[in-house]
């Protein structure tokens, strides 16, 4: 069993119609084990609060997703200990911190990075943290 870290990018799409979403959802039956910061919660609901502003989904619907989402076999982890290790990686690869958040928690449990932000893959497919990366097409 694989050590999976799932970002916000993944989880959009096991709720909401966007490409790759048959794949992101391969890995909620994977049998892996699946973590994520504790601040991906924050980043799903600023996410849906931007779809239910634009109309795309319903309140309801948000507020049903959330639900499921806090239902799922995910470990959280708290993002507060990251912060100097993520703040580090971001200036060396000039990416957001946010990002960068799940890249240092998938280092630290020895696992990867499921993702769908291909800027990021591909800045990553650069450096030595490429093993800890995982694009989504990869997951078929």
């Amino acid at each position: 069993m694989s050590v999976y870290v799932v970002d916000a990018s993944i989880a959009a799409k096991w709720f909401l119609n966007e490409s790759h979403s048959d794949e992101a959802c391969l890995v909620l039956h994977s049998g892996h084990e699946l973590h994520a910061p504790d601040f991906f919660l924050l980043e799903m609901d600023n996410l849906l609060a931007k779809h239910v502003r634009r109309g795309s989904i319903a309140s309801k619907d948000a507020a049903d997703i959330r639900d499921a989402l806090r239902r799922f076999d995910i470990s959280y982890h708290s993002f507060a200990p990251l912060l100097d290790d993520t703040y580090e990686l971001a200036d060396a690869i000039r990416q957001s911190p946010y990002d960068c958040l799940y890249v240092v928690l998938a280092v630290l449990l020895n696992g990867r990075l499921v993702t769908a932000d291909r800027r990021l893959c591909q800045v990553l497919a650069r450096t030595r943290l490429a093993e800890h990366v995982l694009w989504v097409e990869e997951l078929r």
